[in-house]
């Protein structure tokens, strides 16, 4: 009996072990689940996209000097600049807004989003900017804008013609090329010189070609403002179309055949902007003359050959802007108060000397009939040859 109860006792006291044995190996399994770290995801890269409207911090217009110092401090106190990416609103507007450019408007894009885009530091080195102009337009044109914002950014730009002519290039020190081009204000002309300075760009390793005309004033700051919203890299076309529509040419193909295309164009008369990227794009069409044989196929000038071969040919889309602006507008309705804001400013000819900006400062119209001095002034005040005391005077 008593062997009996000894052997039920070790029984149970085995069964005991085995049952905490089993306790500690079932402990970790009945513990709740531990939270998961959750690693963050990379970003997706972005992608450049047209918008309405871009909305940040403005650069005093006055404030940046040629080499862009000023632009690169302000760009780089950005959180945004460190990461290479800014933020963009885009909103529907009225066509009233658009034209006052209030908040650097930038336009093209439909609909209303929140986008992001990449954007660079750009300096005025960056840049190749090409003024296209005729030998007898030297005085009455060109010394003008030698005198006023191309004195700002003298190495940056290239003067192309079609005549020598030495003694100014020794006495304002300008970039000034003879295309060798003909004088006559004709398609083939206006394409030779546009052959002359796409081929330029090209050698100069810059990242941004920006063409305008010999009666456009170019605000720098503003120019470099827009251009930092973008990346050199990416296929960018900007500038306002002379056209509410886009543009249909015979593009002939054969000797015995040629079909119809449609494409939007950036007006010359108001400049327009391309990205290195896109250019290095266009060289089947463009570099070492055949620009010419492009434009001579479509048969239409220098600026519409630009939109036919981004267009048509490159299906890059024109990122249209009204921050460009030529003679065929009338420049009297540009609010006054918007003026320094815009990227290219123009005047109208001697059959309408009355199309300029509603501008005062301190010169009469008869001194400035083309408000050139008075921009000018009012941007870069401590210009040797602005008055002291820039008393508003009436227009």
């Amino acid at each position: 009996m008593y062997i009996a109860s000894v052997g039920v006792s070790k029984f149970c006291f085995l069964f005991s072990l085995a049952f905490c044995g089993l306790l500690l190996l079932l402990i970790p399994a009945l513990q709740p689940p531990s939270h998961q770290v959750i690693r963050p995801q990379p970003r997706a890269p972005v992608r450049p996209t047209q918008t309405s409207q871009l909305h940040h911090a403005r650069v005093p217009a006055a404030s940046v000097n040629a080499e862009g110092s000023d632009s690169a401090s302000w760009l780089s106190k950005s959180s945004a600049a460190q990461e290479g990416v800014i933020k963009t609103v885009v909103t529907r507007t009225d066509s009233h807004s658009l034209m006052r450019g209030t908040d650097f408007p930038l336009f093209g894009g439909k609909g209303s989003y929140s986008r992001s885009r990449t954007w660079e530091l750009l300096a005025f080195k960056d840049i190749f900017i090409a003024v296209k102009t005729t030998r007898k337009y030297h005085k009455s044109r060109l010394e003008l804008l030698i005198k006023t914002w191309v004195s700002q950014a003298k190495e940056q730009t290239y003067i192309f013609t079609d005549g020598e002519d030495k003694e100014l290039q020794m006495r304002t020190g300008a970039n000034i090329i003879n295309t060798n081009c003909s004088a006559a204000h004709t398609r083939q002309a206006l394409c030779c010189k546009m052959s002359v300075e796409y081929d330029k760009f090209i050698e100069s390793q810059k990242k941004w070609f920006c063409h305008v005309d010999d009666d456009n004033y170019l605000i720098l700051p503003r120019l470099l403002q827009l251009l930092s919203s973008y990346h050199h890299s990416q296929d960018v076309y900007l500038g306002r179309p002379s056209l509410d529509h886009p543009i249909e040419a015979t593009e002939r193909v054969k000797s015995d055949g040629s079909v119809s295309v449609k494409f939007w164009f950036a007006t010359g008369g108001a400049g327009f902007c391309i990205s290195r990227g896109l250019a290095l794009k266009m060289s089947p069409w463009a570099s070492l003359g055949n620009f010419i044989s492009t434009a001579e196929k479509i048969r239409l000038p220098d600026d519409c050959t630009i939109g036919y071969i981004i267009e048509a040919l490159l299906e890059v889309t024109l990122t249209h802007t009204h921050l460009f602006h030529s003679h065929l507008e009338n420049l009297r309705k540009l609010p006054t108060d918007t003026v320094l804001e815009q990227v290219t400013l123009s005047y109208g000819g001697f059959e309408n000397t009355q199309n300029v900006v509603s501008i005062v400062g301190g010169f009469s119209k008869t001194d400035d009939p083309t408000r050139f001095k008075t921009v000018h002034c009012l941007l870069y005040a401590d210009t040797d040859w602005c008055p002291k005391h820039n008393t508003h005077s009436k227009s």
